[in-house]
C-alpha cells in the first residue's frame, strides 16, 4: 500500500500530541480544605433541632430556674424528626443537647438538671439516644450542640465549671456513635439562676474555656467531627441568623484574630477574608419560624415558600451550607405546619433543578492549561464532580462559552470551583448571545464551593462566563443551567398608624384575595381593590393569584392586634419623631437619647385597654448599637401612678433582631404604658425602638 509521507507525518504528530503527558495540575492556593471539611461542605443542607425546657416554658433563653418537672413531651418521636428531615433532603440533624439554661436532654451523670428528673418516661428517657438511633435508621448524620454558657450551674464562671463542661462533652461524644459536627454558641456570660445565686456573671471569652485543650479532647473522642463556632476551628458562623451568606463569601478566615462571642465578628469577619490564613468555611443558620424554640403564637409565622427559597439560594448558593432549624413542639413532634413548608421547599427545589440544560453541550475556553484535554472546558459539563477546567498559571482572567446549539430559555445557573486546590475567583460575569449580540446578565462576587444564580428569564443560543478577577489561575469544576418554573409570590401586607391595611403589589398582572374570618383565602375569597380600615384585632389570610396561568401563591396568614390610630407619645422632652415607635412601620426607628433613657417612653393608648403582653421590635436596619436587651414595663390608669408589670430580657435579640413578644402571667389593665430600657447593646447611651405594641388576643 502506498503511503503519503506528508499525511503520515501529520498523523504521527497528532498521535504524539494526543499521547503527550498532561502538564502538572495547578499548585494549590493555600489555605485548602481537608477531607472532612470537603465531606461536610458536600452535605449542603441539614437540620437543627431546638428542643428542651424552653419549649415548655415558652421562652427562647431560659434563666436556668425552670423546674425539670416541666419537661414532658408525651408524644416524642425522634423517628418522625428524622423522617421529616430525610424527606426534605437534609443530610443530618444537629440537636441542642444543652442550651444556655443548662437543662440536659440526656441523663447526665454530672447534674440533676436533666431528663432523669422529668416525668417524661418516668425519668428513664434519653432524647439524644433516641435521635441517634433514628438518624442511623434514616441514614442521617448526627450533630451535637451543647452551650458553653450554663445559667443553671452554680460554678459557672469558676474553673470548676470548665471541668464540668468537658465531662458532659465526653458523655455526648462517646456514648452515641459518630458525630459529624460539634456546635458551640458564642453566647457566654450574663444574668442567670446559677444554683440560686440569681446574679450576673461575666467570663473572659478568649481564655475562660481554654478552647485549645477542649478541642484536643474533641479530636480524640470524635476525630472525624467538624467543630463549629465563630472562630472555627473547622467551620464558622455566617454572622447573622437570617440564613444568608454574601455575594462575596470567602472560605479562608483570619482565624487567629477571632474568638467565640467576639462583638466585632459579624461585621468584620463573617464574610471570610481573601487573605485568610485557615480554611474555615461558612455555615448559615436560620429557623423556619421567627424563634428558635417552639411557640404556639408562631404557628402562623412559619416562613413562606418564597422566603425559604431565598434562604436556600443565598446560603447553599453563596458558598455556605444551610442549617435550618425545626423547633420541635411540646408534644415532641415537628409541627405539621413546618412539615408542610418543608415539603413545598423540597418540591420547588426539585422543580428548579430538574433538567440541566448544559449537560454534554459544546463548550470552549479562552485558555486551557497546557492546551491539554485533561484540563479542558468539557470537564465543566460532563456531570462529574472530580474533573475540572484549569488555565495556565499566568492567567487570572479567562472565559468559557457554552453553546446550546439552538436558542434555549433559562433563568438559573450553577457554577463551582474545584476547592481542593483552594478558592481563587474574586469576581465573574455572565453574557448571553441573543439576537446576534452579547448582552450582559450581570456581575457577581466570589464562587467557592457553589454559586447559584437566579437570573431574568433569557433565551439565548450561547452563554459566556468570564472570570474577571482571580487571585490565581481559575480552576472550575462544574457549570449547570436550568429553567425554573415561575413562582407566584405571597404579597406584602402593611398597616399604618391610622389603621389602614394595604396589600401591596409585588408582581404585575397579579390579583389578591383575602379573608378576615379565620378561613383560608382562595381565588373565591374577597378580591382586594383598595386599602381598608382594620382597627380591631383580625386574622388576615391572603393569596396572590395569576389569572393568566391560573396559579396562586400559598396563603399568607397575618395577625393584627388593635390599631394605634388613637395612640400618642407623652413627655415634654420627647420630639415629634417619637411617633415612629408606634406608627406600625417596623422600618422606621425612634432613638431615645441618654437623658430620655432614664425616664423611658410613655404611651397613651387613648383609652383603657386590657392586654396579655407587649411587643418590642428592634431596628431592622444594619446598625444595631442601641438595641434594647433588658427592659422594664409599667402601666398606669392616669399617667402619674405607675405599677411595674414585668421586667426581663429580650433573649437572643442581638443575633435575631425580630419582633419580641413578651407574655404576662396575668391580664393587665391600663391606659398608659411606660417602656424603660434597662440595658442596650454596647451600653450605647441610647435606645433604638422600631415599634412597640400590646397583645390583647
Amino acid at each position: 500500500m502506498n503511503t503519503n509521507p506528508k499525511a503520515y507525518l501529520m498523523l504521527l504528530t497528532l498521535v504524539i500530541i494526543g499521547c503527550s503527558p498532561a502538564p502538572p495540575p495547578p499548585e494549590p492556593v493555600d489555605p485548602i480544605p481537608n477531607k472532612k471539611q470537603l465531606a461536610w461542605q458536600q452535605m449542603e443542607f441539614y437540620g437543627f433541632i431546638h428542643f428542651g425546657l424552653n419549649t415548655f416554658a415558652n421562652m427562647e433563653w431560659g434563666y436556668g430556674d425552670t423546674p425539670a418537672e416541666m419537661f414532658n413531651p408525651k408524644e416524642l418521636d425522634a423517628r418522625q424528626w428524622a423522617s421529616v428531615a430525610k424527606e426534605a433532603g437534609m443530610k443530618g440533624i444537629i440537636i441542642t443537647a444543652k442550651h444556655h439554661d443548662g437543662f440536659c436532654l440526656w441523663p447526665s451523670e454530672y447534674t440533676e438538671y436533666s431528663v432523669k428528673n422529668s416525668p417524661w418516661k418516668d425519668g428513664k428517657g434519653d432524647v439524644i439516644k433516641e435521635l441517634a438511633d433514628a438518624c442511623k435508621e434514616y441514614d442521617l448524620r448526627l450533630g451535637i450542640y451543647t452551650s458553653p454558657w450554663d445559667r443553671n450551674h452554680a460554678d459557672y464562671g469558676k474553673p470548676e465549671y470548665v471541668d464540668y463542661f468537658r465531662k458532659q462533652l465526653g458523655e455526648l461524644l462517646t456514648q452515641y456513635g459518630d458525630v459529624f459536627e460539634v456546635w458551640f454558641d458564642g453566647a457566654n456570660g450574663g444574668d442567670g439562676y446559677y444554683g440560686g445565686a440569681d446574679e450576673t456573671r461575666r467570663v473572659d471569652k478568649k481564655t475562660y474555656y481554654n478552647w485549645p485543650t477542649t478541642i484536643e479532647m474533641i479530636r480524640e473522642w470524635q476525630p472525624n467531627a467538624i467543630i463549629w463556632s465563630d472562630a472555627g476551628p473547622d467551620v464558622r458562623w455566617v454572622g447573622n441568623e437570617h440564613g444568608f451568606a454574601y455575594d462575596v463569601t470567602w472560605s479562608p478566615l483570619l482565624k487567629d484574630e477571632v474568638y467565640g462571642g467576639m462583638p466585632e465578628y459579624a461585621k468584620q469577619y463573617s464574610m471570610g477574608q481573601e487573605n485568610g490564613t485557615h480554611w474555615v468555611p461558612a455555615e448559615a443558620d436560620v429557623s423556619i419560624r421567627p424563634g428558635w424554640f417552639y411557640h404556639k403564637s408562631e404557628d402562623d409565622k412559619v416562613k413562606s415558600l418564597g422566603h425559604l427559597m431565598d434562604i436556600y439560594y443565598r446560603s447553599v448558593g453563596q458558598n455556605a451550607t444551610l442549617l435550618l432549624n425545626l423547633p420541635v413542639d411540646n408534644r415532641g413532634l415537628v409541627h405539621e405546619k413546618d412539615i408542610a413548608q418543608l415539603k413545598k421547599l423540597r418540591a420547588q427545589l426539585d422543580l428548579d433543578f430538574a433538567n440541566n440544560l448544559a449537560l454534554g453541550k459544546d463548550i470552549e475556553a479562552s485558555n486551557v492549561r497546557g492546551d491539554h484535554s485533561t484540563y479542558g472546558a468539557d470537564n465543566l459539563v460532563d456531570g462529574q464532580g472530580t474533573t475540572y477546567w484549569a488555565t495556565d498559571d499566568s492567567i487570572s482572567t479567562a472565559s468559557i462559552t457554552l453553546d446550546f446549539g439552538t436558542p434555549t430559555t433559562f433563568n438559573r445557573m450553577l457554577i463551582q470551583e474545584h476547592i481542593p486546590l483552594g478558592q481563587r475567583v474574586r469576581s465573574f460575569s455572565l453574557e448571553a448571545f441573543t439576537d446576534g449580540e452579547w448582552t450582559s446578565l450581570g456581575g457577581f462576587g466570589t464562587i467557592g464551593y457553589k454559586r447559584l444564580l437566579r437570573l431574568e428569564e433569557t433565551t439565548a443560543s450561547r452563554l459566556k462566563v468570564t472570570i474577571d478577577d482571580a487571585k490565581a489561575a481559575p480552576v472550575l469544576s462544574n457549570i449547570e443551567v436550568y429553567l425554573a418554573p415561575a413562582m407566584v409570590e405571597v404579597p406584602k401586607v402593611t398597616r399604618d398608624k391610622s389603621g389602614m391595611l394595604r396589600i401591596e403589589s409585588l408582581e404585575a398582572g397579579v390579583d389578591y384575595y383575602y379573608t378576615t374570618d379565620g378561613s383560608e383565602a382562595s381565588a373565591k375569597s374577597t378580591r382586594y381593590t383598595v386599602p381598608f380600615e382594620a382597627l380591631a384585632p383580625i386574622q388576615l389570610s391572603v393569596i396572590s393569584y395569576d389569572p393568566d396561568s391560573k396559579r396562586s401563591s400559598e396563603p399568607k396568614v397575618i395577625r393584627f392586634d388593635i390599631g394605634k390610630k388613637d395612640w400618642s407619645i407623652v413627655g415634654r422632652s420627647i420630639t415629634e419623631e417619637a411617633i415612629r415607635a408606634i406608627d406600625d412601620d417596623p422600618w422606621s426607628d425612634y432613638t431615645l437619647t441618654e437623658s430620655e433613657l432614664r425616664k423611658g417612653l410613655v404611651i397613651d393608648l387613648g383609652k383603657t385597654e386590657q392586654f396579655k403582653g407587649f411587643t418590642y421590635t428592634p431596628t431592622q436596619h444594619r446598625h444595631l448599637s442601641g438595641i434594647v436587651t433588658h427592659y422594664a414595663l409599667y402601666s398606669s390608669s392616669n399617667g402619674r401612678n405607675w405599677s411595674l408589670v414585668q421586667q426581663g430580657e429580650f433573649s437572643n435579640v442581638l443575633n435575631n433582631p425580630i419582633e419580641q413578644r413578651i407574655w404576662f402571667n396575668k391580664t393587665v389593665q391600663g391606659r398608659y404604658l411606660k417602656f424603660l430600657p434597662k440595658k442596650t447593646k454596647n451600653d450605647a447611651g441610647k435606645a433604638l425602638i422600631a415599634e412597640l405594641g400590646i397583645i390583647t388576643k
